[in-house]
């Protein structure tokens, strides 16, 4: 079974981390909410999540994909924390996904991960990308990283991660089952 881990920073955007976990999981992906600081997260809508664990205890587990919610200042925080900032970089040289959305992307940056590759993320946010090929498509998938644009974006990146986790048949069935009609998408950048 596939594993992912979706991380809650404080101020992380509310849409974007409930859309992956929940999806994720009707998908039958093992999926984790990890908080950076304390397991009850206030989002940058004021609504509290508690995480299923913290960051800091579980940070030496494997997952097939790690994956980042904007929000503000949620995506800032991903971004200057050394534990996530750590994990990316384990993430990348075991040749595991990281996906990220909204303003996100920044900490994949600030990674070292977006270096050359298609990117995309929240407008206004392009010039942190740190030599990404930047963007405008709601979902990029260059290789192991895959980005997105914000809030009403959240589906389509999180059933992106189901195609890539678990086979377009799934993420498609799935999508149908929830009333999702897929947008024309450009071909992937890979």
């Amino acid at each position: 079974m596939a594993r992912a881990v979706v991380l809650l920073a404080p101020g992380f955007e509310e849409i974007e981390a409930v859309t992956v976990i929940d999806v994720l999981r009707r998908a039958g992906v093992e999926t984790s909410s990890l908080a950076t600081t304390a397991r009850d997260v206030k989002g940058a809508h004021g609504i509290v999540l508690r995480a299923d664990g913290l960051l800091a205890e579980r940070a030496a587990e494997t997952w097939d994909v790690v994956v980042l919610p904007g929000g503000m200042p949620g995506a800032t925080n991903l971004r200057d924390d050394a534990v996530v900032q750590e994990l990316l970089s384990r993430q990348e040289r075991r040749g595991g996904l990281v996906a990220a959305i909204c303003a996100a992307p920044i900490a994949l940056a600030r990674a070292g991960l977006l270096e050359g590759r298609a990117a995309t993320c929240f407008p206004g946010f392009e010039s942190q990308l740190g030599g990404a090929d930047v963007r405008e498509e709601r979902v990029v998938v260059d290789g192991p990283v895959t980005t997105s644009r914000g809030p009403g974006t959240s589906l389509e990146f999180a059933l992106s991660l189901v195609e890539q986790l678990v086979g377009a048949d799934q993420a498609e069935s799935l999508g149908a089952s929830m009333l999702h009609t897929a947008p024309e998408r450009s071909p992937s950048a890979s």
